[in-house]
């Protein structure tokens, strides 16, 4: 009960029953987020936790906070109903959503296997042929209600087909389905308790018979399958009680909350249309706008757990015994962890950190399957309905409950006639890649168009970009870069212009001789008009403020970070100077605006002219306080850092063109074990295998992009263990800090690791 008295008036009034809950949980809690972010509510009993970072925490604690109610009604049951469930039977026990250690976790690592990226594959072909079997019963209709005609079936289908039962008795599942929500998430009055019991008390008989079948010959596919060979191998790990338990668990799982994600996200997409429209025209956008769906409009908006001792959550003093509702969608939608929250943004580079499937040890396995289901079911709608729109004046209406949301129907309307795939049957063939598990940040691209291309040196083109919309570009500071699609290759270069221009990017492009093709495509076959994709941009190069003095090196075109580096430390009146290195003035990018904008403060050596830069002169110079930020050749840099090394670790920063990775040589390295802390794992990283690799092969989500350790999207945290550090984006500070590590390439110098994971 509520230690805290009196009760505010917004605790007061919460009611997750409401028609404000149940429509937006997010935007009904946003009072909370700002003003209350932890209350007790005496409506259900509940404390509500409702900020990002204490969502989270709770999430990482599984003792402190156990999930051993995370299945409790949270409507006490009369005693009629109660009497129903006892006349079937009904014993539904513990299942890995609401175990407590030591038990859960040895039975989780024992059923994960079916769940690995590599294991989801195996089902793509049948996702994409029910979808496209559901589409092709009603695409020259001009008119769906798409819960009920596709969106609810197909993840039924794929959820029995996962768990390995027979595909039979729709409509009864369905019944069955909704009606253990409401058992467990809702508010039915005693009358509707005793149907809805009834209706569990089947659903319990249906499950134990289907588990006896397939106890006869558990050879086939599917994780119950799996399971029951589990049991013969570990009985006291996995028990008779327990198979029963997840089996029916386990169709609520895998189905409602993937039916209804999937309608929320459609219902996003198409109320945000400029969205819709861009994933219709790049499908390589759709794996980050499900996340972003899942973010801003999951259908899991909250989960329960029990105070297991004294402690505070959020500053807010919580007694042992107090139950907590935990609502991860509003957490979601915290402005303190995501920018602008409230905005759908299909571009949002830290919309994975979304808690819809939790996080820790307790964290959805099923998670991938349904990011799959959601990507295929926007690939097929987009690509064969892209002229689909919401039926005007419609009202949504959501089953009364705490946990789950999803709309009970989602009407939509098209044309038939104006379908792609009368005028052009090849649609039909078009298959775009699904990412099976959290999206790298390759997958958050826009498509800018090529506004003008400008000689810049001999060898060196300067290209100006601006979106294809005409909408403002992302905001860059000195030293971002971005990543461009040429002629199939991902190529960096770093931004040269003016960061107060949030119309256009300008790049620079050298002619490599060596080039794979992608800066020779930009000299030869780049012409002014054409649309590009582009990601980014991202900084791991950025000016550090509490320097006295910045010290600008440049080899080459390593010129191009180095030029807005210079203007930003003219523009706030910070010293600077600048030391560019070049063959030929003649090949040196910007080398008139240079001497006309920083003149006083630049020195050029042009190695033809005879002129080398002294880097032990440079050296003697300069002020503690002073820092070195220094791209181009990995000659230049080299010697910059053999020079350095008696300096401050801060003292010089670089920023690599090339990656110095190589494939892994077992004979050269070990294996080690990393801890994962707050998954409650530990795994073993082969001699061969890349820690990223393993992390993904164990259904981790870390996100990455460039895996050469050139970009610095897959860090991890570091809670104990020394590392080898083998990427190019950490400072010397930073390593020797040993906090942080790239898992795409680094790895254990001893015998094991503990992660923030």
């Amino acid at each position: 009960m509520s230690t805290r008295c009196p009760v505010s008036a917004g605790a007061a009034a919460f009611d997750p029953f409401g028609d404000a809950y149940q429509a937006d949980p997010a935007a009904s809690l946003r009072w909370s987020r700002d003003e209350e972010p932890v209350f007790y509510s005496p409506t259900i009993g509940y404390w509500v936790v409702t900020r990002y970072e204490d969502v989270k925490a709770v999430f990482r604690d599984n003792l402190l906070f156990s999930p051993s109610i995370a299945l409790e009604k949270i409507t006490p049951v009369c005693d009629e109903a109660t009497s129903v469930l006892a006349r079937y039977d009904y014993a539904m026990a513990r299942t890995l959503v609401n175990e407590d250690e030591p038990e859960h976790m040895p039975r989780r690592r024992a059923l994960m296997d079916p769940f690995t990226p590599k294991e989801l594959a195996h089902h793509e072909p049948m996702v994409r042929r029910l979808t496209r079997e559901y589409v092709d019963r009603f695409v020259d209709s001009g008119q769906a209600d798409l819960v009920d005609e596709m969106l609810w079936e197909i993840p039924l289908t794929v959820a029995l087909h996962f768990l390995g039962v027979p595909e039979e008795d729709m409509d009864t599942l369905r019944e069955y389905s909704i009606a253990h929500t409401v058992n467990t998430w809702g508010r039915p009055s005693p009358e509707e308790q005793v149907a809805v019991a009834e209706a569990v008390g089947r659903f319990w008989q249906y499950a134990g018979k289907v588990l006896g079948k397939l106890r006869e010959d558990p050879s086939g596919h599917g994780w119950m399958p799996f399971s029951i060979r589990v049991q013969r191998e570990k009985p006291e790990v996995i028990t008779d009680s327990y198979l029963h338990s997840i089996m029916m668990a386990g169709i609520v799982a895998a189905h409602e909350t993937t039916a209804n994600a999937a309608a929320n996200a459609i219902k996003l997409l198409l109320e945000n249309r400029r969205a819709w429209e861009e994933i219709c025209a790049d499908p390589g956008l759709i794996p980050n706008a499900v996340e972003e769906c899942l973010r801003h409009s999951g259908s899991v908006a909250a989960w329960r757990r029990l105070v297991t001792a004294d402690t505070s959550i959020g500053g807010v003093e919580i007694p042992k015994g107090a139950k907590l509702l935990i609502v991860n969608s509003s957490a979601n939608r915290d402005e303190r962890h995501f920018d602008n929250a409230d905005e759908f943004d299909i571009r949002r580079e830290n919309t994975a950190d979304h808690l819809t499937f939790g996080y820790g040890s307790h964290q959805c396995m099923g998670k991938n399957l349904a990011r799959m289901e959601i990507q295929i079911f926007l690939e097929e709608l987009t690509r064969r309905l892209p002229h689909l729109e919401l039926v005007p004046d419609q009202t949504f209406s959501y089953l009364p409950n705490t946990s789950f949301r999803g709309p009970d129907h989602l009407w939509v309307r098209w044309d038939p006639s104006a379908n792609p795939e009368r005028a052009d049957p090849e649609v039909l063939r078009a298959r775009h890649p699904v990412r099976i598990g959290e999206p790298s940040k390759r997958a958050i691209s826009r498509t800018v168009t090529v506004r003008e291309i400008t000689r810049a040196a001999d060898g060196v083109v300067r290209v100006t970009l601006s979106d294809v919309h005409g909408r403002q570009l992302p905001a860059w500071a000195p030293g971002a870069h971005i990543d461009i699609e040429l002629e199939g290759l991902s190529r960096q270069y770093s931004l040269c212009g003016d960061p107060d221009d949030r119309g256009r990017y300008e790049i620079a492009v050298l002619k490599e001789p060596e080039s794979r093709g992608g800066s020779r495509y930009a000299h030869e076959s780049l012409q002014v008009g054409q649309t590009l994709t582009m990601r980014g941009p991202r900084n791991h190069f950025r000016l550090d403020p509490a320097a006295g003095r910045y010290v600008l090196v440049a080899g080459g075109i390593g010129i191009t970070p180095i030029i807005a580096m210079a203007d930003h430390a003219r523009a706030i009146g910070k010293p600077y100077e600048i030391h560019y290195c070049g063959r030929d003035a003649s090949t040196m990018a910007f080398l008139d605006r240079l001497e006309r904008d920083h003149g006083d403060r630049l020195t050029v050596y042009v190695s033809a002219e005879g002129t080398r830069l002294d880097i032990d002169a440079l050296l003697a110079e300069l002020a503690e306080d002073a820092q070195i930020y220094a791209c181009g050749p990995e000659r230049l840099l080299s010697a910059l850092d053999e020079a350095t090394g008696h300096r401050p670790d801060d003292f010089l920063r670089v920023e690599h063109f090339t990656s110095t990775r190589r494939d892994l040589d077992p004979a050269d390295e070990h294996a080690f074990d990393v801890e994962l802390r707050d998954s409650g794992l530990t795994l073993r990283v082969a001699a061969d295998q890349t820690l990223l690799d393993a992390l993904r092969a164990a259904n981790i989500d870390v996100q990455s992009d460039c895996e050469e350790g050139l970009c610095g999207s897959c860090e991890a945290s570091v809670l104990d263990g020394e590392v080898d550090h083998r990427d190019l984006v950490l400072t010397k500070a930073e390593r020797g800090a040993g906090k942080v590590m790239m898992t795409c390439c680094s790895r254990a110098r001893g015998a094991k690791l503990v992660l923030g994971l």
